[in-house]
C-alpha cells in the first residue's frame, strides 16, 4: 500500500488487518479530496477503529469539503465518535451542512456494515475481528454495496446532532 499522500493510490482486492484498513480509509479520503468525489457513504457500528482522530485525515476531509459535496454516515451509535475522535467532531461541526448522520435503528451493532462507498471506489470489511474485507472499483461491487447501504439508510433515523438542545 502506498503511504505517499501525493499519489494516494487506491488498492483493489482483499485486505486484512486493522492498520491496512486504517490506511485504506486514509488513502480513500486523500483521493476524495484530490479527485473531488461528490459523495461518500460511510458505515460502521461505532467508527471506533477508523483513523478519524488523525490530523492528516481531518486535513483530507477539509480539502474535500465544499460546495456540492455530501457525506452520509450510518452507525448503530455515534457515542464513540464524540469520545475517540475530537478532531473529526470539530470538523464535522463546521461542515454539518454537507454531512448527514443516521442511526440504523433496525440493526444491532453486528449487522451494521463496515464500509466506505463512493461512486468511484468502495471497501467493505466482512470480518470485524480480523479486519478483513475487500476493496475495489468494480461496478458490480459498488452497486451491491450501494444497495445494501441504501437499505440501511431507509431503516434509519437522524442522529449525531451538532448541538444538543436541553433545558
Amino acid at each position: 500500500m502506498d503511504n505517499d499522500a501525493t499519489s494516494a493510490t487506491l488498492t483493489s482486492g482483499h485486505f486484512a488487518g486493522v492498520e491496512v484498513f486504517a490506511q485504506l480509509v486514509r488513502t480513500a479520503l486523500q483521493r476524495a479530496a484530490s479527485d473531488g468525489w461528490p459523495l461518500m457513504v460511510w458505515s460502521d457500528a461505532n467508527y471506533g477503529d477508523w483513523p478519524l482522530r488523525e490530523r492528516a485525515v481531518v486535513d483530507s476531509l477539509q480539502q474535500w469539503a465544499g460546495s456540492g459535496r455530501r457525506l452520509v454516515m450510518l452507525a448503530n451509535q455515534f457515542d464513540d465518535i464524540r469520545r475517540l475522535h475530537p478532531r473529526f467532531v470539530a470538523w464535522r461541526n463546521k461542515w454539518d451542512h454537507i454531512i448527514e448522520c443516521r442511526v440504523c435503528t433496525q440493526l444491532d451493532a453486528a449487522q451494521v456494515p463496515s464500509a466506505l462507498w463512493s461512486p468511484q471506489w468502495c471497501m467493505r470489511r466482512m470480518d470485524l475481528v480480523r479486519s478483513t474485507g475487500y476493496a475495489g472499483d468494480e461496478p458490480q461491487r459498488r452497486v451491491l454495496l450501494k444497495e445494501e447501504l441504501a437499505e440501511c439508510q431507509r431503516q434509519s433515523r437522524p442522529g449525531f446532532p451538532v448541538t444538543t438542545l436541553g433545558l
